[in-house]
C-alpha cells in the first residue's frame, strides 16, 4: 500500500555507506536490489548505535564488579551505598539507551521524510514474526532461570554471598528491562520503504535487530563474574549447568531459524 507522496530529496550519505549497503545486500541474497542513499543512511545510524550499545554490557559488568567488591570489603547492611548506586547506573543505562532508540527512530523518520511515495504492510511485523515463538520462549525461559539463579543465592545465610546476590539481581534486572525497552523501541519503528525491495530491506533489518538485541550474554556473564566461586557448591553446580545449557539451546534454536531474508519474504508474503 502506498501513503501520500511526501518530498523527494535523497538524504545525503557518504559513498563508504553506500558500498556497505551494497555489501549488506549481497550477503542476504539480495543482490539484485540496488543499494540506496536511504538504506546506506539507515544501515549506517544503526552500526553507530549497535557500537554505543556495545559499551552497556561492559559498564554494567564493572559497577557490578565494582559493587561486589563492596561485599568483601564488610559494608554495613544499613548502608548499601555501592548498591544504590549501582541501581542509579542502571537507571542511567536505561536512559542513554532510549536516547540511542529515539536517535535511530529520528534518523528513520526524516528518511521517510524524503520519500516521494511509502510503502507500508498492512499490519506492521510483531514480536512474534521478528522473533519467533520458540525463540521468544528461549528468551523468556533464559531471562526467568538467571534471575532464579540470583534469587536461590538470597536463601544462603552468608552475607557476604547475598550481598552480592542483590547486586546481581539489580543487575539482571538492569539488562531485562534494557532489552525490554529495545524490543518496545524496536516495534515502534516507522516502517521507512518506497517499494518492495526497501520494505524487505526493512523487515530484514527489524528482524536481525531483535535477535541481536535478545542473545543472553549479559545472563551467562554476570552470575559467573559475581558469584561464581563464593556461593556455595550446590549453587556453583547450578551457574555451570545453566552456563552450559543456554548457550546448547542457543545454538539448537539458531540452527533451525531461518534466515532474516527468509522471515521477511514470509511477511512480505502476507
Amino acid at each position: 500500500m502506498t501513503r501520500d507522496p511526501l518530498p523527494d530529496a535523497g538524504p545525503p550519505v557518504r559513498e563508504a555507506d553506500l558500498q556497505r549497503a551494497g555489501e549488506w545486500l549481497a550477503r542476504r541474497d539480495l543482490a539484485g536490489a540496488r543499494p540506496t542513499s536511504l538504506l546506506a543512511s539507515r544501515l549506517a545510524v544503526r552500526r553507530r548505535a549497535r557500537l554505543a550499545t556495545l559499551v552497556v554490557p561492559g559498564v554494567l559488568i564493572i559497577a557490578s564488579a565494582l559493587a561486589a567488591r563492596s561485599a568483601f570489603g564488610g559494608l554495613p547492611p544499613d548502608r548499601p551505598l555501592s548498591q544504590l548506586v549501582l541501581a542509579a547506573l542502571v537507571v542511567g543505562l536505561l536512559l542513554a539507551q532510549s536516547l540511542l532508540d529515539r536517535w535511530v527512530r529520528r534518523v528513520d523518520r526524516r528518511a521517510g521524510a524524503t520519500l516521494s511515495r511509502r510503502a507500508a504492510h498492512l499490519s506492521q511485523p510483531g514480536w512474534r514474526a521478528l522473533l519467533g515463538r520458540s525463540y521468544a520462549v528461549f528468551v523468556a525461559v533464559t531471562f526467568a532461570g538467571a534471575m532464579v539463579l540470583a534469587g536461590s543465592a538470597l536463601a544462603v545465610p552468608d552475607p557476604t554471598v547475598r550481598q552480592l546476590a542483590v547486586v546481581l539481581l539489580i543487575g539482571l534486572l538492569g539488562v531485562t528491562a534494557i532489552t525490554a525497552m529495545q524490543l518496545h523501541h524496536l516495534l515502534r519503528r516507522p516502517v521507512v520503504a518506497q517499494d518492495e525491495e526497501s520494505l524487505t530491506a526493512d523487515v530484514i533489518m527489524r528482524v536481525e535487530d531483535a535477535r541481536d538485541r535478545t542473545m543472553p550474554n549479559m545472563q551467562l556473564a554476570l552470575p559467573m563474574v559475581l558469584l561464581f566461586g563464593t556461593a556455595p557448591g550446590w549453587w556453583s553446580v547450578a551457574a555451570v549447568a545453566y552456563l552450559l545449557l543456554v548457550p546448547v539451546g542457543f545454538v539448537v534454536l539458531q540452527s533451525r531459524m531461518p534466515p532474516s531474508v527468509t522471515v521477511a519474504r514470509r511477511v512480505m508474503s502476507v
